[in-house]
């Protein structure tokens, strides 16, 4: 019978050998990372990837470009409603009363409130409403009755930015429903290979960046653990021009259990905040993507 750790690693394997995403349950609300164990092997990888990051130009090409760290949908300031509204959007049912702009939109411009700006693709009108909506349902409904071009605020990894956004009015709000009308950039090529194959019992991939609330001293992560273990912890490695992140679990033991990939929340404090520091996975050698499972 595999031992736990070995589950845990089967599972993760079989995740990414089959490129889907993770469908288990995602419990906590950033509560605060445990104690790691020490960990030679893994503080030894995160000096690895501080320091093949930290002044390569892998590190200034991120700087140089656009990746959110908030969410691309910010809802109107006076949602929802009712409970029927709520199950709408969460469901995606939104009815298009008009017609969506067709005018070419080609490039819209990203502003950093640190300064500095640059000019990305826009996306169409139709692609970001099929970005938030499904089309009719039989349950409840939210009616888009305009939709025009505009501007939102979110995070980045550079602070906050003003960026294009398409602008949706739903019936009966006040405020409109606003989509990012411009993709992230692509992320740079890593100037280190993920962690070595058969060395992963020590060390986990960090599943994606909740956020970082507050001042940026707190970084919030999904970790992986398996379902007969005390839960995942999060080392941090922080340098000048990176923040290294290394995930493990704790308090596995030898024995049977399911293969079972859960994922739960976890906040990391920082020394000082984030800023334009990388923040890095030790495991893959990559930044930490945010989004949604």
């Amino acid at each position: 019978m595999p031992t736990r750790a070995a589950q845990l690693l089967l599972a993760l394997t079989l995740l990414a050998a089959a490129g889907g995403t993770v469908t288990a349950c995602e419990s906590g609300r950033g509560a605060q990372s445990r104690t790691p164990r020490d960990n030679p092997v893994a503080k030894a990888r995160a000096r690895q990837v501080a320091d093949a990051w930290d002044g390569s130009e892998a590190a200034r090409a991120w700087r140089k470009g656009y990746y959110p760290i908030g969410e691309a949908v910010q809802l109107p300031e006076d949602a929802f409603h009712d409970e029927a509204d709520k199950q709408a959007y969460e469901s995606r049912s939104f009815t298009l009363r008009g017609r969506l702009p067709t005018a070419p939109r080609k490039n819209g411009l990203v502003r950093w409130q640190s300064g500095g700006s640059l000019r990305l693709p826009l996306m169409e009108a139709q692609q970001a409403y099929e970005a938030v909506a499904h089309g009719g349902g039989k349950g409840p409904q939210l009616h888009v009755t305009e939709v025009k071009p505009g501007e939102m605020t979110l995070a980045t990894s550079r602070g906050p930015a003003t960026v294009p956004a398409w602008l949706f009015t739903l019936d009966g709000y006040d405020t409109p429903l606003k989509r990012a009308a411009v993709r992230s950039s692509e992320p740079p090529t890593p100037p280190i290979e993920s962690f070595a194959e058969g060395s992963s019992a020590t060390l986990q991939a960090l599943q994606r960046l909740v956020g970082t609330p507050g001042d940026g001293r707190n970084v919030t992560v999904a970790a992986p653990h398996g379902a007969c273990d005390d839960g995942p912890a999060v080392d941090v490695l922080e340098t000048g021009g990176s923040v290294v992140l290394s995930a493990s679990v704790v308090g596995t033991k030898d024995g049977p259990c399911t293969a079972q990939l859960l994922s739960e929340r976890l906040t990391v404090k920082l020394d000082r905040p984030l800023g334009d520091r990388v923040l890095l996975d030790a495991f893959t050698g990559r930044p930490v993507a945010y989004g949604r499972p």
